[in-house]
């Protein structure tokens, strides 16, 4: 049993499937993480999702159900030295399996196969070179691999790495979730708490269990009362600091007001939306990414520069990271606020693109098609093809459209 000095979420951790709550999409009856425990073969794997929901609690069930060693490393504190030294641990267990089974082969006909179960936490802290080492022991199945990351694995895991491992995404908790939740956090903490503080704290939480139980038990410890009231929490919290879910409604608001604002050259409000963004624990390379589309999609060819701004910015981030990111960011967010806007380039290509949805593969003119070989030279392949010219390359059935320029609004 967990000792009582532990936080209160490891204190009321599910040890099984059957205390979880929430994620039924991927531990429901048949679903793929509760066919995988029931039948305790373990890929490597991904969880990603947002904090509190309970990316830690699916590694240790896997953990508990494969019989093999369990290392636990977050990615922030951990290097290659943590997992040369896995390695080498896991290494020298297995030569000594293989010099027992040439005495005794028979006896362990059925032993257990080989390797260790690695619970990397925030595994997009790592960077290229340390999954550049991992990669050839999760290819062997030296280290079954079990990353949990807050971010996009797209682009925060090397595509190799990546290709060779299972994403699950898990959801921020219902409402309804984090009360189930909370009652068993007051259960362990044996007070009581009143009904509009349950509806409080599950609000307050935003789809994240941790944080709800993490306010419960500072509450608790501040007011030593039995019963929790929604002053108590109110007063525990005293925090001014935004509530915002990076996977959540609040995200996708000011990410549009952002893009909104630069949109219509209003810099003060997209220097406003970026640093609230900022301050409230969002990703600068997330809004680097959107600040490169835009460079295309809404300044395009008014100022090609622009995509040239929103790419260097995008490596500064990169590389510099925050705090001192925030100049770049800034840099940037006022250039592209303040540039003249032509969508044509962008406009013009989806115009193309509803033709191909429409008419499928047209056939490619005969005169710009590649002529590699005799018999396409004789079938007139390349044939009367002029580099420079006015007659259109455009498949006949549509000779004369026009895309760009856009036409007349």
């Amino acid at each position: 049993m967990p000792a009582p000095s532990q936080p209160l979420a490891e204190r009321i951790r599910p040890r099984d499937l059957s205390g979880f709550i929430g994620q039924a999409h991927l531990v429901g009856e048949g679903k793929p993480l509760n066919r995988a425990l029931q039948g305790r073969t373990v890929p490597s794997m991904i969880f990603w999702g947002p904090p509190g929901v309970g990316k830690t609690t699916l590694a240790r069930m896997i953990a508990d159900a494969v019989d093999k060693p369990f290392y636990n490393l977050s990615a922030v504190s951990a290097g290659k030295a943590e997992l040369r030294r896995i390695v080498d641990s896991v290494q020298r267990i297995a030569a000594a399996k293989s010099n027992q089974l040439g005495m005794f082969a028979a006896a362990d006909a059925d032993a257990a196969p080989g390797g260790v179960v690695l619970f990397l936490d925030e595994i997009h802290r790592f960077n290229k070179a340390q999954q550049d080492f991992l990669l050839p022991y999760v290819e062997d199945g030296t280290i079954t691999l079990i990353g949990a990351t807050t971010e996009n694995p797209s682009f925060e895991v090397i595509s190799a790495l990546l290709s060779r491992m299972q994403v699950f995404t898990l959801n921020p908790l219902a409402v309804d979730e984090i009360k189930q939740i909370i009652a068993r956090g007051t259960g362990a903490l044996s007070i009581q708490i009143d009904r509009d503080a349950i509806d409080f704290l599950a609000n307050y939480a935003n789809g994240d269990a941790r944080a709800a139980l993490n306010l419960l038990e500072n509450a608790a410890r501040l007011y030593s009362a039995k019963s929790i009231s929604v002053d108590d929490l109110r007063e525990t919290l005293q925090s001014k600091h935004l509530r915002y879910d990076k996977t959540g409604e609040e995200h996708y608001n000011a990410i549009s007001a952002f893009i909104k604002s630069m949109r219509a050259s209003d810099v003060d409000a997209a220097l406003y939306y970026c640093a609230r963004m900022i301050d409230s624990g969002e990703d600068p390379k997330f809004i680097a990414r959107r600040m490169v589309i835009f460079a295309s999609e809404d300044i395009g060819l008014a100022d090609s520069n622009a995509l040239a701004v929103a790419n260097d910015v995008f490596r500064a981030v990169e590389t510099i990271g925050l705090p001192e990111c925030q100049f770049n960011l800034a840099h940037g967010v006022s250039y592209l606020a303040t540039a003249p806007k032509n969508r044509a380039a962008g406009d013009a290509y989806f115009r193309a693109l509803d033709d191909v949805k429409e008419m499928g593969n047209l056939p490619i003119p005969l005169h710009i098609r590649n002529a590699p070989t005799q018999l396409m030279r004789e079938l007139g392949y390349g044939e009367g093809y002029r580099a420079y010219t006015d007659e259109s390359m455009l498949p006949e059935e549509i000779k004369g459209r026009r895309y760009f320029p856009p036409p007349a609004q």
